[in-house]
């Protein structure tokens, strides 16, 4: 069965996504069709429409309702993800939203109740979950014999993204963002501190505004506290070094081991463990263990572009019948932490435990 897919949303993400998509279908790689876009600059959603064959459309809903469509992706900004995603699961369209799912945890948690009861399979955003070197290292972490878990350490910066490519500037209004560099950019950070760290038991947040946007904080600090007894220390910063690109630098302790690596996509991961020399596992090598991870083709790696792997995942797992990952209920706990953190700020950064 053919999958028939529609696009929501033609700015900066969307057209990643688009990219994405248009390859997959162009060159076969999974049986799917790229059948509608949608934006509210009609001349955005004509440019796809040419780029893609896709047909255009201006109205979301209409969209959504068309019996052409089988998978909605939502690349809106984000104060108006919840309602597209409501409304998708009600017409019984399987969803892909770009993260955050939404401004706030309750909203969060009604899109994931309505996707759950409407029984519709949802993807998320959440590009590291694909991410080879961070796929490979945490791999490379699941060792016994490394000990338990002690320290992450997790700094993550990019210039404030309302310029350059980004050209657009909804990133800066709290009513449509709802937030700054934490939610907006570093949730994707929160979401890999979780999987390589296990839950979370309590958070402490401070934020700061330098560029001076109302509600919009460009720094926040988090502290992690696992239940497995391991921390986590955050730094995300939206700055004015424009001619830095978005860089994440990450350093992991455990009793008898160390990693470091300074990409978020690929490149070489620093180990140290027991009483060895320290080691560097090469670009190279970091690709090899991925494809053998994942049991992926090499000419498939290939022909998906950065930002590929995760619309390939999903719909591939659309077309499986299985449930997407990460979905929205790995989303949700990205959420929850977020919002603890948020909260904990607000306290003047006391320490806030999560049920």
């Amino acid at each position: 069965m053919t999958l028939r897919v529609g696009l929501i949303g033609c700015g900066l993400i969307g057209r990643f996504h688009s990219t994405a998509i248009r390859a997959i279908a162009r060159r076969e790689i999974l049986d799917i069709d790229y059948v509608a876009v949608c934006d509210v600059s009609a001349d955005r959603a004509k440019s796809f429409a040419e780029a893609t064959g896709a047909r255009q459309w201006n109205d979301p809903a209409a969209l959504i309702d068309s019996g052409e469509v089988d998978a909605v992706y939502v690349c809106v900004p984000t104060a108006y993800h919840k309602q597209l995603v409501i409304q998708a699961a009600a017409r019984g369209k399987h969803v892909f939203c770009e993260k955050p799912l939404s401004t706030n945890l309750p909203d969060v948690q009604e899109m994931v109740a309505a996707t759950e009861k409407a029984g519709v399979k949802t993807g998320v955003g959440l590009v590291l979950r694909h991410s080879p070197i961070l796929t490979v290292m945490k791999s490379l972490m699941e060792d016994a014999s490394l000990g338990r878990l002690m320290a992450i350490i997790f700094r993550d910066d990019q210039f404030f993204p309302i310029q350059g490519h980004y050209a657009s500037e909804w990133r800066k209004d709290k009513t449509i963002a709802g937030a700054g560099t934490l939610i907006e950019h570093s949730i994707h950070d929160i979401d890999v501190l979780r999987w390589f760290g296990g839950e979370v038991r309590a958070v402490r947040g401070t934020t700061r505004n330098f560029a001076g946007f109302d509600g919009i904080e460009d720094l926040a600090l988090a502290y992690l506290d696992f239940e497995g007894g391991g921390q986590a220390d955050l730094v995300s910063i939206w700055h004015s070094v424009l001619s830095r690109p978005s860089t994440r630098r990450l350093e992991v302790f455990f009793e008898k081991g160390f990693f470091s690596v300074d990409d978020d996509y690929i490149g070489p991961i620093h180990v140290q463990t027991h009483a060895q020399s320290p080691q560097v596992i090469t670009v190279d090598e970091v690709r090899e263990r991925y494809l053998a991870q994942l049991g992926l083709r090499d000419e498939l790696f290939e022909g998906l572009l950065r930002y590929s792997l995760e619309d390939y995942f999903f719909l591939k797992a659309l077309l499986d019948g299985v449930q997407p990952f990460p979905d929205f209920r790995v989303a949700l706990e990205a959420h929850r932490i977020v919002d603890a953190a948020y909260r904990s700020a607000e306290a003047g950064g006391e320490l806030v435990k999560l049920p």
